[in-house]
């Protein structure tokens, strides 16, 4: 997984900034040449293996059938490498040549494809383990906080090492101070601190983990609408080419 998250977030790397190159290269000849059109081809044709890794996945018939043979983590590493070599055989097919409308909209779902899946298959997993390990450290502050404030009621006059400005002390606290009070009162007012962080981290990571769990409806949404553009755009190249060659 970490190797595969390596090499994959690199060849994204590439790709963004390929698709960026159009800024300073431009390439008008290269699109109609033979090997461009070779580059559009092998992409075109290993953009079909995605496609099969989700209608496998989502048919239980051929689920049953094909994991008997090859199981679903082999199918979904093929979907993940496979899925960001094809756009970026596509992206040299282009030559930077971004004269058509269909071709920009059809590169800017095919980018945005990469990247909601990237996000799904390395981001959100990575949101989920932090937010479960935020949690089960939340749960022990509290459990600490509870007991350190429980000393505090039996004993009223450690309690009254408690600092009278809280906010103040809090914040010394997030940096490791505790000026002027020390004891069971340093302690519930650290521990204190450290719930509130615990607390605000784990708000944080549930909107992510929210937010990325709504990116598999738009990368569904968009593998769709990239597949009707991408067979708009193979049969215009075809049409016109052959009226090319009347």
């Amino acid at each position: 997984m970490k190797h595969e998250r390596l090499v994959v977030t690199g060849v994204l790397t590439v790709l963004v900034f390929g698709w960026l190159g159009f800024l300073i290269h431009r390439s008008s000849r290269f699109a109609g040449t033979g090997l461009a059109l070779a580059f559009g081809i092998a992409g075109a044709a290993l953009m079909v293996v995605p496609l099969a890794y989700t209608v496998i996945k989502r048919i239980a018939f051929l689920r049953t059938r094909i994991t008997k043979h090859v199981s679903m983590q082999t199918l979904l590493a093929l979907h993940v490498y496979i899925g960001i070599l094809a756009p970026l055989l596509a992206l040299v097919h282009t030559g930077h040549k971004y004269d058509s409308p269909l071709g920009v909209i059809l590169t800017a779902a095919m980018l945005l494809v990469v990247v909601t899946g990237y996000a799904l298959r390395y981001l959100l997993p990575y949101v989920r383990d932090d937010l479960r390990d935020k949690l089960a450290l939340l749960q022990t502050a509290r459990g600490d906080l509870d007991n350190a404030w429980g000393v505090l009621e039996r004993s009223p006059a450690k309690a009254r090492g408690l600092p009278k400005m809280p906010l103040l002390a809090a914040g010394a606290a997030a940096f490791g101070l505790t000026p002027g009070f020390d004891g069971p009162a340093a302690r519930a007012t650290n521990l204190a601190e450290s719930v509130a962080d615990l607390e605000y981290s784990v708000r944080t990571h549930e909107v992510l983990k929210r937010w990325f769990s709504r990116a598999l409806k738009l990368h569904v949404a968009v593998s769709i609408a990239f597949y009707a553009l991408l067979a708009m755009h193979i049969w215009s190249s075809i049409y016109f080419g052959l009226r090319g060659l009347k």
